[in-house]
């Protein structure tokens, strides 16, 4: 039970890493590999804040702040300098490797000994992972919220518009290079958010933790697509958050299968993610089999 729970409060924590990239794979309709510089950027600022003695909330804020410039670099490479967007985002990564680097001055960094937001729920003497839990419900609660109000404003329309149909959005008048700049930061920022907060739940950070996990949050936008269909775009939202669970519990579930090692959870979720996304063409063979028979 206690690995059903802990998969479970891992599932919500990481959840806010596939809301972010949510605002640029399925809003702008871009692949943004900055997700796997600006996670470990996040985590970088924020431990060493607080190894600087700034407290845990302050350097969460702040590491959110630095993710977005992450974002904004990214921009700046697709609407200035013309570099398609795959490209432009692998530049951004692999230059944020460096920058992590000179941020923490080693290649990991710990906490250990040192206050995190996690230790302000400690007075309430919850069952273990139910802190992570309470914390990730209410920072996920604000997420959402915040996302939903945005995205129903004119602003927020202009930017899903952008994604849509680029050409239809310019000739409404809507600058679409601004747009973009603005996405890719708002989606860095929660990405570098999830980071931060993942950084003071395990206690380090670490220079290559953000190897694969724009997979792990396709990962939970891919499964909450395919299990939940037509749906508004506020329960999209929320959908994401229990993909994110689901997909945690079935690697637990692969896990106690004993077919796999912990090594191998990249390749499962890289599998789990092409299997869900071939759903769609193992229905309409299913169907075709289905009519051959009759």
């Amino acid at each position: 039970m206690d690995l059903i729970i802990s998969a479970i409060s891992q599932g919500l924590l990481w959840s806010l890493l596939s809301l972010g990239l949510f605002i640029s794979f399925r809003v702008l309709n871009i692949a943004d590999m900055t997700t796997e510089g600006s996670y470990p950027l996040g985590a970088a600022v924020c431990v060493m804040l607080i190894q600087s003695g700034y407290s845990p909330l302050t350097a969460t804020i702040i590491a959110m702040l630095v993710g977005s410039l992450a974002g904004l670099v990214t921009a700046i490479f697709i609407n200035v300098c013309k570099i398609p967007s795959l490209l432009a985002g692998i530049l951004t990564m692999t230059a944020l490797l460096s920058v992590n680097l000179r941020i923490m001055k080693r290649p990991n960094l710990s906490l250990l000994n040192k206050e995190t937001i996690f230790d302000s729920l400690s007075k309430l003497n919850l069952p273990p992972y139910f802190d992570i839990i309470l914390l990730g419900l209410v920072v996920i609660s604000i997420v959402i919220l915040a996302m939903h109000l945005f995205f129903d404003t004119e602003l927020g329309q202009a930017l899903i518009a952008t994604g849509d149909n680029p050409k239809m959005a310019t000739s409404l008048g809507i600058s679409t290079k601004k747009m973009t700049t603005l996405g890719l930061m708002l989606s860095n920022s929660l990405i570098a958010l999830t980071g931060a907060i993942l950084s003071q739940n395990n206690g380090y950070a670490d220079v290559n933790s953000g190897l694969g996990v724009i997979v792990v949050a396709l990962a939970a936008i891919i499964i909450a697509e395919v299990i939940f269909t037509d749906v508004n775009f506020l329960t999209r939202l929320v959908c994401i958050v229990f993909g994110s669970m689901i997909y945690r519990l079935l690697l637990v579930f692969v896990l106690k299968l004993n077919v796999i090692q912990a090594n191998d959870f990249k390749l499962v979720s890289a599998l789990l993610i092409a299997l869900f996304l071939s759903v769609p063409e193992l229905k309409k063979f299913s169907l075709k089999l289905g009519k051959g028979d009759k």
